[in-house]
């Protein structure tokens, strides 16, 4: 593999090349299918029934197929709540692992793939500089797009540690974060690989606890998901505050609850530390995902692989702009989509627990954020109706109770999630949730159409440093 070599003092920074153009799609013998085949053929007919036979009852009866619909989001609102409230019961498991001394400490590689992030560059090498782990043991993998000039720049004008190195991906398709994340895995040295995005700020000692954790566990644990936190800003903003409810709802509880009881569960986008042993296992991630965590996450479990979470959390930062979350909530869903989709066909359905997880935290989601805007239309269309009528508004006994509970329960997982980690809840944002649902009406026709005529398409969440953020 060819090298060149960027000058830049004292930092060990290479341009890589090769001469492969094209990523190819998953091999037969890692997985059964990929996110590069949006349906099989017996998906494609089965969506096919589903669509002919709401055609066919919208024709003979609407209000039968609103109907239906509507029981639908009951059931889904229902069951996903309860999952969070069990979720809430179950205690968070503490590992007492005995810390290892610098010497027992494996190599670690830490891959960070970027495109069009100049400006937080600087800011990202300090982030990583504050790593507690021992250098002569640590490799930083920066891994960067042929054409991003601006990314490359940036980091060619810093004085780069010895131990972070500036790797180029070739040319290719699909450009996607997955492809980068292989490409660097061929370079890797490291027994354990961890994953990091541009706007981390990692605790320093992350890296000590995941590899204690690996070293006290048996060789089937593959990945251990570090929490990740969204910081404050300096002032009031309904995205942020929402975005740190649902990222301490998930990471701080659901996940936790996920490992105790035994289940797999979709990764998040970045603190994913894996044995690279496991991750060359399953032929590392899905190229063509564009939610290659949650993927990758349920193609270890087929495997036979265990996950589990870790305490020490990676701090990060929040879209701030309706324009901004959108995007990236579309492509979310869309991912999830994915992964259902492959899974659903695959490995997965062979083993019980792994099935019952991707039903559970992808099935139900996904369900729950398509159907929530259009429930809460039939019902504010049947509040109006109503106050028409007779001038009385009404709201039966029964959306009542589903409306509340749902807010109730939502409301405590998140405000459990702060408290884990240290942070005192506050009545506004929680109250504010409800509001946060109905904007999810932005993202998922965006992600459904994605899914079908866009499927590899991946929509950039652009990031700024943190200029007047509080420090984490």
């Amino acid at each position: 593999m060819a090298r060149e070599t960027w000058g830049v003092a004292s930092a060990d920074v290479r341009l890589s090349a090769t001469a492969m153009t094209e990523c190819t799609g998953p091999s037969d013998q890692d997985w059964d299918d990929g996110a590069h085949v949006t349906f099989g053929k017996l998906q494609w007919f089965a969506m096919g029934v589903i669509m002919a036979g709401a055609l066919l009852i919208s024709l003979y009866s609407p209000s039968l197929l609103v109907l239906g619909l509507y029981g639908l989001f009951y059931a889904v609102f229902v069951a996903g709540n309860c999952v969070r409230l069990a979720a809430i019961l179950t205690p968070r498991r503490k590992h007492h692992c005995p810390a290892l001394c610098d010497a027992d400490l494996p190599d670690y590689t830490l891959i960070v793939p970027l495109y069009r992030e100049a400006e937080v560059a600087q800011e990202l090498v300090g982030n990583l500089s504050r790593l507690n782990y021992p250098r002569d043991r640590l490799q930083v993998l920066i891994v960067l797009e042929a054409d991003d000039q601006a990314t490359r720049s940036a980091f060619l004008a810093l004085d780069l540690p010895s131990f972070i190195q500036v790797v180029i991906a070739p040319p290719g398709h699909p450009r996607t974060k997955p492809r980068a994340c292989n490409f660097a895995l061929s370079q890797a040295r490291g027994s354990l690989v961890v994953i990091y995005d541009a706007e981390d700020a990692p605790d320093p000692q992350q890296l000590r606890e995941a590899a204690a954790r690996f070293a006290a566990e048996a060789p089937d644990l593959a990945c251990l998901q570090a929490p990740l936190r969204i910081e404050k800003l300096g002032y009031l903003a309904f995205i942020p505050e929402q975005f740190q409810l649902e990222y301490a709802a998930l990471f701080e509880v659901l996940l936790p609850a996920y490992a105790r009881w035994g289940l797999p569960f979709p990764l998040g986008g970045t603190s994913n530390h894996f044995r690279m042993s496991a991750l060359r296992a399953v032929g590392g991630w899905d190229p063509y995902n564009v939610t290659e965590d949650a993927d990758i996450g349920f193609r270890l479990a087929a495997a036979g692989f265990r996950l589990d979470t870790i305490e020490h959390p990676t701090f990060e930062t929040a879209p701030t702009s309706l324009e901004q979350w959108g995007p990236q909530r579309a492509r979310w869903i869309k991912g999830h989509l994915q992964t259902l989709a492959v899974h659903v066909r695959g490995k997965t359905r062979q083993r019980p627990r792994a099935l019952l997880a991707l039903f559970l935290t992808l099935a139900l989601p996904i369900t729950a954020s398509n159907l929530h805007a259009p429930a809460m239309l039939i019902a504010g269309l049947g509040l109006i109706t109503d106050w028409m009528a007779d001038g009385e508004p009404s709201v039966t006994l029964a959306d009542l109770t589903l409306y509340m509970f749902g807010w109730t329960v939502s409301a405590v997982c998140a405000a459990v999630g702060l408290r884990r980690m240290g942070e005192k809840p506050r009545y506004l944002p929680l109250f504010g949730m409800v509001g946060y649902w109905m904007m999810w009406a932005v993202a998922s026709p965006r992600a459904v159409w994605q899914f079908f005529v866009a499927p590899h398409h991946w929509d950039k969440t652009s990031h700024t440093p943190r200029t007047g953020r509080p420090s984490p």
